[in-house]
């Protein structure tokens, strides 16, 4: 077994000179149905808890079930992604996630509810993972923030298609043949196999793979170690703000604002669309700008989108095109989870680059568990401002703390030596 630093002995690997367009369509349908399939049941959630008599603290338990298991899908698959390759791990997660959801359509009670969401979550935090490693290593330094973009862009597209089948589709189709045919999307793993091509950073190293210990061993050390736990309260801090506005919301806006399923629909696609158009502007910020200062000025746009949510709900219902604004604003703000896939991709060494990215970033969203059980009391007890202070205050904090690591932009991958102290400077 090599030492970890042995990758420095290995012969210099030539910059990639072009995007790599079949990397980012194949790894961009994994994501988007990656995402799909996480947020589908949000949008179930109705009809699931009206056939199976749930209750309100399980619906609450069920929506963070799958973040929670991400983590440990993300830091499982990841190690897996760097000792036997990206393409056949990605493959892997896919089908995992996809067959968690077709399960998800059989259940008959919440305790086999739980069972097919963790299958779900452990998927999808390997899946994410596994392709922004692929991603990074394969395009260009010069425009491996827009890759990442364009990448995570996948997220509000399997948003917006959750929406359309769970609100519109599911009434009747019926939730459970909704889940059946979302399966589908293990067709991805298909295209995965056969035209994937794989990374050429990790196949130079392929053969110096590190045992687990070794792996650990290795992220333990200071120059990894601490842009990761930087990194984790990064993703708390951003994660948080979605996931305390997204996870229940579906739901609120239907039984708080006796919304139709319809117009629900159509601001939840409102979100989503500014989302994704600000997932694209973020790509060039972010090369042109630096990820740090793109960081503050999205979760600033976040905040001041959040505040009249908060604080003035009411007088923004009465005026439904006011109302898309905001939503649309709020979208437009969560752009910047675009950023989490080039900014860990450049803080970690090739050989637990995969490993560190999934721990971080899952793990931090395995702990948005915590986050609709937290807002639903929140809402309980101080109602729709209480609940929405938290994102508003984890906007603010996202803006602040992402000053705490490096600028990452234009970093070099394949020379990330495991105990940098640059990486953690």
């Amino acid at each position: 077994m090599a030492e970890p630093d042995a990758e420095a002995a290995l012969p210099a690997l030539a910059e990639p000179t072009h995007f790599p367009v079949r990397t980012w369509l194949i790894s961009f349908a994994g994501w988007m149905f990656d995402f799909y399939d996480l947020v589908l049941f949000s949008f179930l959630l109705i009809p699931i808890g009206n056939d199976l008599g749930l209750t309100e603290p399980q619906e609450a338990v069920l929506l963070g079930v799958a973040l929670g298991a991400s983590g440990l899908g993300g830091i499982a698959f990841g190690y897996l992604s760097d000792r036997f390759g990206r393409k056949r791990i990605m493959g892997a997660t896919i089908i995992l996630f996809s067959a968690g959801t077709a399960l998800t359509g059989l259940a008959s009670g919440p305790v086999t509810l739980v069972l097919f969401r963790l299958l779900t979550g452990l998927g999808v935090g390997g899946e994410w993972a596994v392709g922004h490693a692929i991603m990074a290593e394969s395009t260009p330094a010069r425009m491996r923030g827009r890759a990442s973009a364009l990448l995570q862009a996948g997220e509000p597209v399997g948003v917006a298609l959750a929406a359309v089948m769970g609100l519109l589709v599911s009434p009747w189709l019926g939730w459970r043949a909704v889940c059946l045919v979302s399966a589908a999307s293990a067709l991805v793993a298909v295209l995965v196999r056969r035209h994937l091509p794989e990374s050429a950073l990790w196949e130079r190293q392929r053969h110096q793979a590190l045992s687990l210990g070794a792996s650990f061993r290795l992220l333990a050390r200071p120059g990894v170690a601490v842009p990761a736990v930087k990194g984790f309260v990064l993703g708390v801090f951003k994660l948080g703000t979605y996931w305390t506005c997204y996870t229940w919301l579906p739901k609120f806006l239907q039984r708080e604002f006796h919304q139709p399923v319809g117009r629900s629909a159509l601001w939840i696609l409102t979100a989503q669309l500014g989302q994704l158009l600000g997932m694209m502007a973020f790509g060039h910020l972010a090369d042109r700008f630096g990820r740090r200062l793109a960081f503050t000025g999205y979760s600033a746009l976040t905040a001041l989108a959040l505040y009249p949510l908060a604080f003035h709900w009411e007088a923004l219902l009465p005026r439904p095109a006011l109302f898309w604004t905001v939503l649309f604003a709020l979208g437009l703000g969560s752009g910047c989870t675009a950023g989490f896939g080039a900014l860990l991709a450049e803080l970690f060494p090739t050989e637990v680059r995969n490993f560190a990215m999934g721990a971080t970033y899952n793990s931090a969203r395995a702990v948005q568990f915590f986050a609709p059980i937290l807002v639903s009391a929140l809402v309980a007890a101080y109602g729709l401002s209480g609940g929405l202070s938290l994102p508003f205050g984890l906007a603010l904090a996202t803006g602040t703390w992402v000053w705490v690591l490096p600028e990452t932009r234009r970093r070099s991958l394949a020379v990330i030596p495991t105990g940098s102290p640059g990486s953690g400077a």
